[in-house]
């Protein structure tokens, strides 16, 4: 078994960075910003041979009301499913009542705690410490999470009281999990969709734009089949976008575009379709991932302004046509269940091993039943077709003057690839390469007397040209 520990703690006491220094990454968020952290964020750490799993988790200050309150509400959960609970504490600030009221509910819960009092760098650590031992505790911890000190023999020390895992249990395969990333505005229900896909109340959801701020993995399995979900931070318009958090929030949204198969770009129905919409559209597009598109809210809305969204649809997203596109409500549940079937057929297509064969076949037949423009009076020459790479699939195509192929015909050469290979979800990408020729870069180099000889042809026909005139 694998041990799972969970980092609790008051807003701003340094989980996130230690969360990021035990796992060697900086997924999580870090800022000089009380409650950044929201949702509980899990990773994976090592310590030698030795794996463990980290929770990261929001402040638990005790007065918590709205949005705060779901985010303690996360942290409790997270304590509950862990195996031990690091309660990080700030040297700098001293013990309060949040932090006795926070080890009374550990205590409660019969959890084993380990109280870390943490941001010790630059102060006297016996001084530092002392108060913390208020606390019921035989054993401190001082660390500074931001340089590393003290961390490793802090975890040196916590796994010492666990077994040894299985072999089979410490490595974790994810080759063959499908990665899904809701992505969309703020305030159009991505959260609310994520949980409705799990069946819990796994990430927070409040009624207030910008409540994700970080993208939360989260694996789970449906059906025989592994699926991580990204859950993402909503992406405004640049002009309106001001915090740096919310920048950074931004980044990591698109960073899970790349690291996804597919993306669900969920859309608000009440709003209809926005220009901020379009961008995020294209930008998937662009990424090559794998697409299905999801209206949100569709209960409630009147008959006449539905046939208005599915005509808006279909006329500016021509370019994403072969996306498959499902009106639901995340809240009630209509129609979540048929995403699956979208995703599922989205990555087979983006993931398919494509045959040379099939490929240089289907070629030769949308050539005999279009050819490509002349150009300069020369024809194209496209001879045969392979697989260069998957998610997007990517055709690579090999002929003479492929430079010249115009756009209009790459895209017909993708729509008839993506007809006769029935490729559902996916963009089609089309290379071209020329053959090279191996004498462009060679010159015949001419003997003294080729030289001399063609001297002489070229004053002969001077002279002709003389006498003729």
């Amino acid at each position: 078994m694998i041990p799972v520990i969970a980092l609790v703690g008051r807003p701003n006491v340094g989980k996130s960075t230690l969360f990021n220094q035990l796992t060697r990454s900086r997924d999580a968020l870090v800022a000089n910003l009380s409650g950044l952290t929201r949702d509980r964020k899990y990773g994976e750490a090592r310590l030698g041979s030795r794996p463990f799993v980290v929770i990261d988790t929001g402040g638990i200050s005790g007065d918590e009301s709205g949005i705060e309150a779901q985010m303690a509400g996360q942290s409790l959960l997270a304590i509950e499913e862990s195996d031990a609970v690091l309660f990080l504490v700030d040297a700098r600030e001293g013990l309060n009542a949040a932090d006795e009221a926070l080890a009374r509910h550990l205590r409660q819960r019969n959890k084993a705690f380990h109280v870390v009092v943490n941001k010790i760098d630059g102060l006297n650590e016996e001084v530092a410490v002392g108060d913390f031992y208020a606390l019921g505790v035989e054993r401190l911890f001082a660390i500074a999470a931001s340089h590393g000190r003290g961390v490793r023999q802090m975890v040196d020390e916590l796994l010492a009281g666990f077994p040894e895992p299985e072999p089979e249990a410490a490595a974790v395969d994810r080759s063959d999990s499908v990665r899904v990333a809701i992505v969309g505005r703020p305030n159009v229900g991505k959260s609310t969709l994520v949980n409705r896909l799990l069946g819990e109340e796994r990430v927070v959801v409040y009624d207030q734009p910008g409540t994700t701020r970080d993208s939360i993995y989260i694996d789970y399995e449906r059906d025989q089949q592994r699926y991580t979900l990204i859950d993402t931070a909503g992406v405004r318009r640049r002009k309106n976008v001001r915090e740096t958090v919310e920048k950074f929030s931004i980044v990591k949204t698109l960073k899970a575009i790349d690291d996804a198969h597919v993306v669900v770009l969920v859309m608000d129905a009440h709003e209809g379709i926005v220009d901020q919409d379009m961008h995020l559209l294209g930008h998937c597009v662009e990424a090559g991932r794998g697409l299905v598109l999801a209206v949100n809210k569709w209960d409630g809305i009147e008959p006449h302004q539905r046939d208005w969204i599915k005509t808006e649809l279909g006329r500016r997203l021509v370019f994403a046509a072969y996306a498959d596109t499902h009106f639901i409500s995340a809240l009630h549940g209509t129609g979540v269940g048929h995403l699956y079937r979208s995703i599922n057929a989205a990555h087979s297509s983006a993931t398919r091993k494509l045959n040379t064969n099939q490929l240089t076949r289907i070629l030769e037949g949308a050539v005999l039943e279009h050819p490509p423009p002349m150009v300069n009076g020369r024809r194209i020459k496209l001879r045969y077709a392979h697989a260069g790479g998957q998610n997007p699939p990517l055709i690579v195509i090999h002929g003479n003057q492929v430079g010249k192929v115009s756009n209009s015909y790459q895209r017909y050469l993708e729509k008839v690839y993506r007809r006769e290979l029935e490729l559902v979800g996916t963009p089609v990408r089309i290379e071209f390469r020329a053959g090279e020729n191996p004498y462009a870069e060679k010159r015949n180099k001419l003997t003294q007397r080729q030289v001399q000889r063609k001297r002489r042809l070229l004053e002969h026909v001077k002279k002709n040209a003389k006498k003729k005139r």
